[in-house]
């Protein structure tokens, strides 16, 4: 299976450098990548590895989880020089999206946590192909975490799956049971057997009423909600434990640059 950076890398430079080539480039130097918005620092260790992989030196980067200001470097190397333009656009592509998750992730968490500081912001699994191992953890750095990584590490019982299954009056699974009911009646009904329910399409004044009475039933009982925007946030927190979005993954990539200099 080929490295994650190796086909990022294919599909910028699949030959070789045209314009290097061209100038004659030859010779060490540095790079810098810069921001110019603040935000949160998130797998640049990830990409430290594949430049020591391509045998260039890493003298800095941001660690993950760290607040940077704008104006600010995140990340420096040095060493071969038309290594370093083959990685520039790539590597300065690649930070600008996962700290910018990871920027969004933190303000869904502290504008939650203000509400409800057991709260958990959890994303989803509607990633972008390709990207999703990158994605997850520029979350996990930022204080959220994941509602699902995939169909095969969870259970979530949605709308679709009871359009089609069979009834049934019980589950039982090693992993916890999650159900997405279609009404309040199902809600009521599976409140019973389930370890989360995931409750969309409910205003946070509904949500008040009907939670009290999900948990009456099954006190640790756990409520997602999902679907609702980001300013919507801290009306739902004080009564859900876990907000489902996918919000973070569509975050406005960070404002970035970077300079190369000869040494």
């Amino acid at each position: 299976m080929i490295e994650n950076f190796e086909h990022y890398l294919q599909e910028d430079c699949p030959y070789g450098d045209e314009t290097t080539e061209l100038l004659q480039i030859n010779g060490g130097g540095t790079l810098n990548i810069l921001s110019r918005d603040e935000g949160i620092g998130a797998c640049a260790d990830d990409l430290e590895q594949f430049y020591k992989n391509k045998g260039l030196d890493v003298t800095y980067r941001v660690e993950n989880g760290e607040y940077f200001e704008g104006g600010a470097v995140i990340f420096s190397a040095q060493g071969n020089l038309r290594i370093l333009f083959k990685l520039w656009r790539v590597s300065q592509t690649f930070l600008s999206i996962v700290c910018a998750i990871a920027a969004r992730t933190h303000n869904f968490v502290e504008a939650a946590r203000k509400e409800n500081p057991d709260i958990m912001i959890a994303t989803s699994r509607k990633t972008h192909p390709g990207f999703r191992k990158y994605e997850l953890k520029a979350v996990k750095v930022a204080g959220g975490t994941h509602h699902r990584n995939s169909l095969s590490d969870s259970i979530l019982v949605t709308q679709n799956h009871l359009d089609v299954a069979d009834s049934f009056e019980n589950l039982k699974a090693v992993k916890k049971i999650e159900i997405e009911p279609r009404d309040n009646d199902e809600a009521l009904k599976y409140a019973e057997i389930a370890d989360v329910l995931l409750l969309d399409h409910y205003s946070p004044e509904e949500m008040a009423v009907l939670v009290t009475k999900l948990k009456t039933i099954n006190p640790g009982l756990e409520i997602a909600v999902g679907g609702i925007k980001s300013d919507e946030i801290p009306q739902y927190a004080p009564y859900v434990d876990i907000i489902v979005s996918t919000a973070p993954y569509y975050a406005q990539p960070l404002d970035l640059t970077t300079r190369i200099e000869r040494i």
